[in-house]
């Protein structure tokens, strides 16, 4: 297997998680890291770490719960291969793999979600056709609930570097070219305030990772405000594969960490 250290991602889930009271965390089989491992590998998605491994899409880092209370629980993958010509980042079945931990361990009130997007991973001379398989997928989401639609706020944030800032306008164009349902974006802001730090609860997020992988702690952000299809980690990996896509079309080639967050109280499919 052939890490790949500049395309890492890293997912934090934050709200509040009711654990199961069946389950017993003193065994080790039951925690974020192992049972991520066995999803992933069930699912096709882990590439062995064995020498010359192949298929899969990631290698696994890490994972575990906290140290924040808000925090529910963390992922880190390294892509293995680089992303195939015509697909976006992987990030839908990433956190569609750790949603699927996440509620064998409890029962899960996501309130915002921190990602670590490897743009930097992604050939913009070659994007034009990642769009066709987003534009299929988002098919998936064509008869959910009309109740489920939520304002949310997803910004993203270059650290020291400024090129998402000088992208963001270009990107709203970009996006609002195509036809599909899933995130509707009403506008986009330039802001240094640190209050966007803050979800609507008054919860501060601070940078989940290290300033190895992603040049931190300047921020550099673009805030999209919208409204997504439904609350849920379906539908916000979508959304990070779409603004991924975005931002690689309009010149921008470092990580990005995109936060998202939604008004308190709005309706979800787990709600």
């Amino acid at each position: 297997m052939s890490i790949r250290p500049d395309s890492t991602m890293f997912a934090a889930l934050h709200g509040e998680l009711a654990l199961h009271p069946w389950r017993d965390p003193r065994v080790a089989s039951s925690d974020a890291y192992s049972l991520f491992v066995a999803r992933s590998s069930a699912l096709g998605w882990l590439t062995e770490a064995v020498e010359n491994a192949s298929g899969g899409l990631w290698g696994m880092n890490d994972a575990g719960q906290g140290p924040e209370a808000s925090r529910v629980a963390w992922f880190q993958v390294s892509l293995t291969e680089p992303v195939p010509d015509g697909r976006p980042l992987p990030v839908q079945p990433f956190l569609s793999c750790a949603g699927d931990v996440v509620a064998r361990i409890g029962a899960p009130r996501l309130r915002a979600v921190q990602l670590l997007l490897p743009v930097q991973s992604l050939d913009a001379s070659t994007r034009a056709r990642a769009v066709t398989p987003l534009l299929q997928d988002a098919g998936w989401f064509a008869d959910g609930d009309p109740r489920w639609r939520t304002p949310v706020r997803v910004t993203l944030d270059g650290g020291q570097e400024s090129s998402v800032r000088s992208a963001a306008p270009g990107m709203l164009r970009w996006m609002r070219g195509f036809t599909q349902d899933v995130f509707a974006c009403d506008s986009v802001s330039l802001t240094d305030d640190l209050t966007d730090d803050l979800t609507d609860d008054g919860t501060v997020l601070e940078s989940p990772v290290i300033d190895e992988l992603w040049r931190g702690p300047a921020r550099r952000r673009a805030t999209f405000r919208g409204v997504l299809t439904e609350w849920s980690l379906d539908a916000l990996g979508w959304l990070a594969a779409f603004l991924a896509e975005a931002a690689s079309q309009n010149g921008v080639g470092t990580p990005l960490m995109l936060t998202a967050d939604r008004p308190e109280g709005s309706r979800s499919p787990a709600d």
